[in-house]
């Protein structure tokens, strides 16, 4: 068995699974989400940004967010009378603080040493950086997974992961699998309304569905470089955030753009599939399987396509990212690729992360 931990750029809290892959298909054993605290939440959320004393704070954050991985792992086994002897490797994904493959650069803390040292696990990390050594993006890297799981011969197919930033995986009955970030997923909505609502996401759309979208507004947005770039591509909230969004924003109601951005998603990501197929299955996962107003519109301006959560392939939307690190770290301890290069646009592909022994 494997865990995967798993904190996105939404930075709500830790995701972590137990998985066993004995069988021909993963099997989900037992979850556990932990929350990060509001203080912890704002030291992260500070970071992401440039700021005073950032090496220090950096230093202090990337222990603590260790601490929290490996915290969430035992109580995960705690939780489900599981020995640590049980499992042969962590993947931790970590948290993203600066997310900039243009520069060649990406860092995710949460201290692997930490983890390894704290759980007894060995632990595997680190997975971005080995694919923009090679010229890649560094993400998306759950395509991979959604390949080796989801793929299926007789339809066309699109995994679609709504975190802070969305990514799809289109899946090609011709057996090619490609994928690429879309834009924002939730980062927009649940930043926009925060500022507004003092909430720190918008429950099932409810407020998002009772503003009206502002078509003008919707236009200029989609009219950012960024959604008309051809894979592979990534991006993150250092490029996707209330600044970039206010440089649009005239005298529209906070409701409005809130309903806007809504349609800014769902039409990203629609489009970005449309560039592959015209028709087929979108399979949504990831926080954003959980607004259904949202998956109503990618309804709405998809109807040749059927629109679902992965619940209907049988697995939970909240934990298929856990799961692909879990299956990463499976693959690096196997000395097996974990990218794919039409996805991220590395030169090959290659073993990713690093492993710490426990």
């Amino acid at each position: 068995m494997y865990i995967g931990l798993m904190s996105g750029t939404s930075l709500d809290g830790i995701d972590a699974a137990l998985v066993d892959f004995d069988q021909e298909h993963p099997r989900l054993i037992a979850t556990r989400y932990n929350p990060f605290s509001p203080e912890l939440r704002q030291k992260i959320f500070d970071l992401c940004s440039p700021g005073l004393d950032e090496v220090n704070r950096l230093g202090e954050l990337d222990i603590l967010l260790g601490k929290e991985f490996a915290a969430t792992a035992t109580a995960l086994l705690t939780d489900n009378r599981r020995s640590n002897t049980e499992v042969r490797a962590i993947g931790s994904h970590g948290q993203t603080i600066r997310h900039h493959p243009e520069r060649k650069f990406t860092l995710q803390i949460g201290d692997p040493n930490v983890i390894a040292a704290a759980t007894g696990i060995t632990t595997v990390a680190d997975f971005r950086r080995r694919d923009i050594a090679l010229g890649g993006q560094g993400a998306p890297l759950v395509p991979a997974f959604h390949q080796a799981v989801f793929s299926a011969p007789e339809t066309n197919r699109a995994i679609v992961n709504i975190g802070g930033i969305a990514n799809i995986t289109v899946l090609n009955k011709d057996g090619a699998t490609h994928g690429s970030d879309t834009g924002p997923g939730n980062t927009l909505l649940d930043a926009w309304i925060e500022q507004h609502q003092n909430k720190t996401y918008d429950a099932n759309g409810e407020w998002a569905k009772s503003g009206v979208q502002q078509q003008k507004l919707l236009k200029q947005l989609l009219s950012d470089n960024f959604f008309h770039l051809p894979p592979p591509k990534s991006t993150g909230r250092e490029y996707f955030n209330l600044t970039w969004l206010k440089k649009h924003i005239t005298q529209e109601s906070p409701i409005d753009v809130q309903a806007t951005l809504v349609a800014l998603t769902a039409h990203s990501i629609v489009n970005a599939i449309k560039k592959y197929f015209s028709s087929g299955e979108i399979f949504v996962c990831g926080g954003g399987a959980q607004n259904g107003f949202l998956l109503q519109q990618i309804q709405h301006i998809a109807p040749e396509f059927s629109v679902n959560t992965t619940e209907k392939l049988g697995v939970h939307p909240d934990w298929v990212e856990a799961m692909a690190f879990a299956w990463l770290a499976k693959q690096t301890l196997e000395k097996k690729p974990g990218n794919l290069t039409a996805v991220t646009g590395a030169e090959k592909h290659t073993i990713l992360g690093g492993v710490y022994f426990s």
